[in-house]
């Protein structure tokens, strides 16, 4: 576990990168829905793609608490940007470091970390979106193949990925045991990606549908080994979660920041609105979420380092902080009145960009579900 001190070195080191290379485009990004090459090949370069990916390879081994620094200070600025980071660091990353081959990390995560390629996670489908376990993507055994068929849904990079760990059913009878894992290249016969959707928010990280129809894999791509594709896939979940909390942290407090700015200037009734009590109110009320979701986000962060369970620390930090997250965004737009609902004002972005947090990486209800079972176990 990093020193305090280091750790402050480098939240230093990441807010003036992110002030520097991301805050000048990030305006551009939610704009164009274009993720710059160039910007990608330089958060690979300061290692930003293998926080929590052991040195062996190819990733840094620093761990939850500088994932969550680095995730807040981006999210502070442009959230396309944390998009691109969170998948080789958890959904993505992890399975493939340990679960997979020495041939496959050489393939597949070495380049990832590298930025040479960029890979995604495909789990969701069109009816089996928090049931992930009803998915019908299926995959039969054919001599040392198998052929996969089935449509995922909402997968983040999925229009500009290289490869794709897909889930799909390779034995019915077994339900969550009978899922298993599978690299598959674009390029593959059969493999294809839907139109790119128009989101809300997150512009800068390109959404599609991922569609296999017959795509023949041989059985080295299985990731892991049969039937343990949903185990991996919960399992990555419990350190997705905390890295999306941080993401929501990054987002209020910059939502929290334009407020202040914003109250600070705006006259009205002869004086700055930030003086009247209920102005002040609401901003106290902000204040105080935004810091009892970092205690919670950083301790489990801790925890998870020292090797700890985390799994209801973080549903809970990822419930809690996307709530908190989408509150103070609101509130922070509502401060604005008028001007926050136009474009040319950051908070209008922010919030279109809070929206999601409480739906992606299990929406708040099955967090809930979650921390119940987990006390109740």
């Amino acid at each position: 576990m990093i020193h305090t001190e280091m750790q402050e070195l480098i939240r230093r080191s990441v807010r003036d990168f992110a002030l520097k290379e991301v805050a000048p485009l990030a305006a551009q990004i939610d704009e164009t829905g274009e993720f710059p090459d160039e910007l990608y090949q330089k958060l690979a370069k300061n290692n930003y793609f293998g926080i929590t990916i052991p040195r062996e390879y190819g990733g840094t081994g620093a761990g939850y608490v500088v994932m969550c620094i680095v995730m807040e200070e981006l999210a502070r600025v442009c959230v396309s940007t944390t998009l691109h980071v969170t998948s080789p660091n958890t959904l993505l990353g992890l399975p493939l470091a340990n679960y997979g081959t020495p041939e496959q990390k050489e393939r597949y995560l070495l380049p990832e970390m590298r930025g040479e390629k960029e890979g995604t996670f495909a789990l969701t489908e069109p009816g089996a979106g928090s049931d992930a376990a009803s998915m019908k993507t299926t995959a039969v055994r054919d001599g040392d193949y198998y052929i996969l068929n089935g449509r995922k849904t909402f997968i983040t990079a999925a229009p500009v990925a290289d490869f794709v760990v897909v889930f799909a059913v390779t034995d019915r009878s077994r339900g969550t045991r009978g899922i298993t894992a599978f690299i598959v290249e674009r390029g593959t016969p059969g493999f294809s990606t839907g139109k790119k959707e128009r989101k809300m928010g997150v512009c800068g990280s390109p959404t599609s549908d991922v569609i296999l129809d017959h795509v023949r894999v041989h059985k080295s791509q299985i990731l892991g080994r049969e039937g343990e594709g949903f185990l991996m896939a919960m399992k990555t979940l419990d350190s997705g979660r905390i890295v999306v909390a941080a993401q929501c942290l990054g987002i209020a407090q910059s939502a929290m920041d334009e407020a202040v700015k914003y109250v600070k200037e705006r006259q009205q009734f002869g004086r700055p609105i930030g003086n009247f009590q209920g102005v002040q109110f609401m901003l106290s009320d902000m204040e105080t979420k935004i810091n009892c979701a970092r205690a919670l986000i950083y301790d489990t962060a801790q925890k998870k380092d020292l090797g700890m369970n985390i799994t209801k620390e973080a549903a809970m930090a990822k419930y809690f902080a996307s709530e908190m997250c989408n509150e103070v965004a609101a509130k922070a737009l509502q401060l604005h009145g008028g001007y926050g609902y136009m474009k040319d004002y950051p908070i209008e972005r922010i919030f279109r960009n809070a929206r999601v947090t409480t739906i992606y990486e299990g929406t708040s209800q099955i967090q809930q579900i979650v921390i119940a079972k987990q006390l109740l176990k």
